[in-house]
């Protein structure tokens, strides 16, 4: 189910700048985890993207959980 999910999002060069995408549209993943993590629901987030489904937003929270797997992780400066 994992990777079934992950086939919703993609990168398109033409689309966002090659950010990824939920399901090739103009909704970047960074953004809808923005939003997820300013606190809203999905059920909201339903509301106010009605062409997006649930199993976009579980894509993009598995893409960002996908991301942190790396061997080493570096203090960003701030």
């Amino acid at each position: 189910m994992q990777e079934k999910l992950l086939e919703r999002i993609t990168i398109d060069p033409n689309i966002c700048h090659g950010k990824p995408t939920i399901r090739g549209l103009r909704y970047p993943v960074d953004n809808m985890l923005e939003l997820l993590a300013s606190g809203m629901t999905v059920d909201e987030l339903l509301e106010d993207y009605p062409d997006l489904e649930k199993e976009d937003f579980l894509a993009c929270l598995q893409y960002a959980a996908k991301l942190t797997q790396v061997k080493s992780i570096y203090r960003i400066a701030s």
